[in-house]
């Protein structure tokens, strides 16, 4: 039985007819140059589009914001219009989606960066993690992650600004929204996260200071494009690429309590049972007393992801843990997810080697039922 993940649902504006969403999954596949969407792109989610929303992959809002090849942008011209032919295709299948906002900040190496620059970062440390990266031959391989700059204010200011024109051009290229990435060890997630965040100013040390970035950004976002249509993805007590807190409960409580003060169409939360795109077998047990205190807290949609099937999906909705689910490597492989779920059919195994970069295989050649 999935009867109540099939109920429909109001999120913002728009009304689901279900609450299966399908989650940001990169797979770095935007065309060059430019890292612009193409009509492979706009296979892909149109095939995808019966999804109750979807979540766009990580999308960067400036070159600065990039850190991995292949990604697409949402800060040219160029970007904008091969969004646009996206979420044209997603429309017309009856389909609604949201365009992810990416910085990733220290995840990042000089060939991305402007005039091959250091990442930035609130702190100049070590990151622990690599990055995809091209090697001489135009390959993708994974490539160390360089110890980053840190940011100035100014550059923080100029970042809040990068957020709201990529929001802004989210909306000029057909989108329904746009959700703040602000989770999995990327720019805001850095700054929220004791682990990573070392500084002495207004952006560092307490709680409220470390929250400080992403609070400027959901309310320049929101002003921009109106709160109805924005959502934030936060990732309590991630690890991936050296995120850890001292006090996770205060500090994703006190975030989540300022939320509430926008109006957002959603909160997305990423359950620890990944870390990355592996399983993760050790995540901090304190989580579940965490996700019943931040949805307390929380009094607006809250959406879910983190390892969910039909089974735990349904119990999830139907205790009341969560609205809506967020579907990540099922939908990789599914188009038709939500009709296999609601019908109890078998599910397609995704294809892990073809995650990251190539053509259709692995992409937009995955058989639906029917």
């Amino acid at each position: 039985m999935t009867k109540h993940l099939f109920n429909p649902i109001k999120l913002g504006r728009l009304s689901l007819d279900h609450r299966v969403a399908m989650a940001p999954l990169t797979r770095s596949r935007a065309g060059q140059p430019g890292n612009v969407p193409t009509d492979l792109n706009v296979e892909y989610y149109r095939q995808r589009a019966s999804a109750a929303l979807i979540v766009s992959e990580a999308t960067q809002i400036s070159q600065q914001g990039q850190g991995y090849a292949w990604t697409p942008g949402i800060h040219t011209e160029q970007q904008i219009e091969g969004w646009r032919a996206v979420s044209k295709a997603v429309h017309e299948e009856g389909g609604h989606m949201f365009l992810q906002l990416w910085h990733v900040g220290r995840v990042s190496h000089p060939v991305f960066q402007p005039n091959g620059s250091l990442p930035v970062a609130p702190t100049a440390m070590p990151v622990p993690g690599k990055t995809f990266i091209l090697d001489e031959a135009g390959n993708g391989v994974w490539g160390d992650v360089p110890v980053p700059q840190e940011l100035t204010v100014e550059g923080i200011r100029e970042i809040v600004a990068d957020y709201r024109r990529a929001a802004s051009n989210a909306i000029a290229a057909g989108m329904d929204g746009v959700e703040i990435h602000a989770g999995n060890g990327y720019l805001l997630d850095q700054f929220i996260n004791s682990n990573s965040n070392h500084r002495q100013d207004s952006y560092g040390g307490s709680i409220e200071n470390r929250a400080r970035l992403l609070l400027e950004v959901v309310a320049a976002v929101s002003d921009e494009v109106g709160p109805q249509n924005v959502g934030v993805r936060l990732t309590p007590m991630g690890r991936f690429m050296g995120m850890g807190d001292e006090t996770p409960e205060a500090t994703f409580g006190y975030i989540v309590r300022r939320l509430n003060e926008y109006g957002l169409a959603y909160l997305h939360l990423v359950e620890p049972a990944m870390v990355g795109t592996v399983k993760d077998e050790n995540f901090d047990p304190r989580w579940d007393a965490i996700i019943k205190l931040l949805r307390g807290e929380y009094k607006g949609m809250l959406m879910i992801a983190g390892g969910y099937d039909r089974e735990t999906a349904e119990q999830a909705i139907a205790s009341g843990r969560a609205d809506i689910i967020a579907f990540g490597r099922p939908f990789i492989a599914n188009p038709d997810l939500p009709a296999r779920l609601r019908d109890g059919h078998p599910l397609n195994a995704a294809d892990s080697v073809h995650f990251f970069g190539g053509d259709v295989t692995g992409y937009t050649d995955y058989p639906t039922m029917n």
